[in-house]
Order: structure tokens, then sequence, then C-alpha cells
């Protein structure tokens, strides 16, 4: 059969055996039905859920005159920018009951919760958000973006009982009322994005991004396959409610469960540790899909240049390596133990150097001083992540925070650590590619070929994945054993 994968800022076309399996997220297996999509039935779904909270009072009760909210709003990367975005139906709809019952609009703060991430330029802004709700609050310097750098406007927290560092934005920390704007959809770091996880990751420091995104908390048995039951999940709910203990109340947080094309499946509102449990009821139904009837010993797929963290994504090798660890991840349940990846990528020396001015450096220094696997490089991360140029750049250029380099390489190596061997197909600079122990083909043929000469037999059972980086992933699972929440590695050292 032939298919076309993602290469590049185009496609690239490969032959595969006609007993190749396909599986497109929401077409193989549909999602379960979103909401009717006009923006009436979102905003009175919304209202409904911030009326009926879980495990907390209503906004309407919990504001008044006089109340200092900020509502915290996932960067580019996550959520969809369609006209009726939860975001955009959310926010309005909280808007709309604080002002109900007299909270100013003077007294309320719309803050991009982007972690390490870059500053949210007006651009991305303005597509969050829609030209109503930015053209509301930006003339007012009413919308800003989380800097994790900015001493003045952060708080210590200390530690968690674990011992792990909690700094947080004081805005969020100061106001009365923060409301954490939040998406229940597949993520191969701790299962969901959306609530403890928003605010642990978004509104904080990379000293306390530092002790979950790192090796001893990635290459657990228990991070790969993805679950909601591992260390870095109970790291985000010890942390986030660390937050709820100094500031003295909850997070008011408000998720939507999106399907795969980030509408609305449902949405719930209220505190995170009673809401969290019951949206993840509706969103494994979405997200763990029983499906898989064999196990893979070869996966195939294609990686553009611009997705996901942005342009160069697929061509850097750094942001590379995460990109394929993260299918590792979400697929582990249905790869045979010999699995191979093959993955067209242009791989074409585009590093993006404005957008992580630091990745050239570090990619240099793993070629050298004994740095044979990426975990070799962790001894680094407070070299880069206090190294001022760099953070400079973070903080006034839209650069990505020197330590995010460090949480995509303790993810790029689970790759490594679950496959045989991973094929980069049509590499234009191949020596990239093959600095980061992958494999160099042309074609995906020429990659078949001599997986099934060293790796997989001649018979291979074959998973083509056409638009993984499309649309919203799901995590596979075998069809007899579903997904019981734990995947057979229960947490019980957390």
């Amino acid at each position: 059969m032939k298919l076309d994968f993602e290469y590049g800022n185009g496609m690239m076309s490969a032959e595969l055996p006609d007993s190749t399996d396909v599986f497109i997220p929401g077409e193989t297996v549909a999602d379960p039905p979103c909401l009717p999509q006009d923006w009436d039935t979102l905003y009175n779904a919304t209202v409904e859920s911030l009326r009926n909270p879980i495990g907390m009072k209503p906004l309407r009760e919990l504001g008044h005159k006089g109340s200092k909210v900020v509502i915290i709003i996932p960067d580019i990367v996550k959520g969809g920018c369609q006209p009726t975005s939860h975001r955009k139906v959310s926010i309005r709809a909280c808007l709309d009951e604080l002002y109900s019952v007299g909270v100013e609009k003077k007294d309320v703060l719309l803050l991009f919760s982007g972690g390490l991430h870059p500053k949210t330029t007006l651009k991305d802004a303005k597509a969050i958000l829609g030209e109503d709700l930015f053209h509301e609050f930006y003339p007012t310097n009413q919308i800003m973006s989380h800097d994790s750098e900015d001493y003045d406007h952060l708080v210590d927290l200390g530690t968690t009982d674990r011992g792990d560092p909690v700094i947080m934005n004081k805005y969020v920390y100061e106001c009365d009322i923060p409301i954490l704007i939040g998406h229940t959809q597949g993520n191969p770091y701790g299962g969901y994005s959306g609530g403890y996880k928003h605010c642990t990751t978004g509104i904080t420091h990379w000293r306390s991004i530092a002790s979950h995104h790192v090796p001893k908390v990635m290459h657990r048995p228990d991070f790969t396959p993805v679950s909601g039951h591992n260390l870095m999940r109970t790291k985000f709910d010890e942390i986030g409610m660390h937050m709820e203990k100094h500031m003295g109340h909850p997070f008011f947080c408000c998720d939507a469960v999106l399907d795969t094309y980030s509408r609305q499946i449902a949405i719930f509102s209220g505190y995170a540790k009673e809401m969290q449990p019951v949206s993840w009821e509706i969103a494994d139904k979405r997200t763990y899909v029983p499906w898989a009837e064999k196990k893979y010993d070869v996966v195939v797929f294609g990686m553009p240049q611009n997705f996901h963290y942005g342009d160069g994504m697929g061509t850097n090798p750094i942001q590379m390596m995460q990109a394929l660890s993260a299918q590792v991840i979400r697929h582990k349940r249905i790869m045979s133990d010999k699995c191979v990846f093959i993955v067209s990528s242009a791989c074409n020396g585009y590093f993006h150097d404005e957008r992580w001015p630091y990745l050239r450096e570090l990619f240099e220094m793993f070629q050298h001083d004994y740095c044979n696997i990426l975990p070799d490089m962790d001894r680094y991360g407070e070299y880069f992540a206090t190294n001022q140029e760099y953070i400079r750049k973070y903080r006034f250029c839209n650069a990505f925070h020197p330590f995010h380099g460090f949480s995509m390489m303790s993810c790029g190596h689970i790759a490594e650590m679950n496959t045989s061997a991973i094929y980069i197909v049509g590499a234009q600079e191949p020596g990239i590619a093959r600095a980061m122990g992958l494999k160099t083909r042309a074609t995906f043929e020429e990659a078949l070929e001599d997986a099934k000469k060293k790796f997989v037999g001649p018979n291979p059972n074959i998973l083509a994945l056409p638009k993984t980086y499309k649309v919203g992933a799901v995590h596979l699972c075998m069809k007899a054993d579903g997904y019981d929440g734990t995947n057979g590695h229960p947490c019980d050292d957390c």
C-alpha cells in the first residue's frame, strides 16, 4: 500500500506491505462525541460547570467587589485556537460570572502560563484569546506572560514534604481567586495536561521543574508507557497542593476534555484534587484506545519541520529525540520487544537558534567528554540553566528557557531505551541524525529492508501512523488489555 507521511514542509510517500495496519486518531476509532460547537451551547455548558464545581464553591460565591483575580491560560502549544476553543469560551464565561457579583475588570489579570516556554507573542495572544478579549485587556496592560526569571514577581514557598522546591508566580500567589484554564488532553508527561500539571509546570521556576522533568523521574519503569499514575504525576499533585496550602485557598480549575481536533467533549470545574479523577474518567475513553490485536515490530510515521514547540521541532536533533520518545511513551503497550521506528524527517541542520539558542551548544557538548547517552549530559543542567545570556534571550527574545533543553533530553533518551533501532528517512544532513544514535536511509523502503535483515525478520508486524503530529494523539493499548489506570506499574514508592 502507498501512504504519505509528513516530511519537512511537505510529504514523503512510502510503499509498505499490504498487511500494514494504519491508525489515525479520531478516524480509525471514533472519539466520544464532542459537544455541539456553537458558541451558545459551549458557553452554557461552561457556565453550568462554573456554577456546579467539584469540591469547592462556585465563582459567584468566591468573588465580590475588590477581589483580585488572575486567570492562568495555557500558551499556544496546547488547546486549539478555533473561535469556540475552550480558552476563548471559558475565559469569557469566568469573567461574566465574576462581573455579575461585583468583581471589576481593573482587578483581573490574564496570565499566560508558559513555564519555560517562550513568552507569548502578540500574534499568539490574539489567536488564543480572540480579538475581543485581547483588545479588552491589552490596552490596560492586563495581559502578560509568566517570567520564570523575574525574581521580583516570584515567591519561594520552600519545599514539599518530598523535598521538591516550589517557586511560583507572585501575581498568582497574592490574588484572591486564581483560575486555571486547562485542557484534559493526552500528554506523554504524566498522562494529561490540565489540573495540577498546569500550575506545576506553567507558573513555576526551572528548579521546581528540575524536580520532575529529569532522568531519575522520567527513566523509571512507571513513566513508560504513559499513565496517570507515576512519580511525575504524583509530584505535579504534591507541588500544586503545596502552592494551595501556602496561598490559603485552592486554585479554581476549569478544564475541558478535548477530542482529536481540540473540541470540547466535556467541561469540569472545581478543586483539582477532586476534579482531576472525574475528568480523567471521560478523557480515558478518548485517549487510551484498546485497539491493537498484536504487538508491532515496526512503527512508521513522519515528522514535519514545524509542530508542537514550533518551527524546527522536526529538524533540531534534541527536539527530534523528544518527539520520537513521545511516540514511544504513547505506544509502548503495543510495541514488541524488538520494535523499530522508521520516521521521515528533513533533518536539514535547521536548529532555529533564535528559539533554542542553547541547543546547538548542547548538541556539540553531547559529542564529547564521554557523553555516550543523553543522560550523561544531565550534569550540565545547572550550567545551562544559569547562563545569563541564554536567560536574557528567554526573557526578552522569545526563546525557550535553557533548562527546557534538559527536559527534552531526559525525554529523548526514552526512544533509545525502548527500541531496537530508529531510522531517519530523507535526512538532508544525515550526520546530525547519526550523531544522536539514529540510523539513516534515503527511503522508507530501504529502511524497512535493512530492519528486516538486522532486527525484525522477514515478516514483521507493521503499524503506520499518518498524521502523527497533525492531530491530537492517543495512547494506544492492546485490545484485550485495555487500560487499568496504572499500566501495570503502580507507583508504590511515590
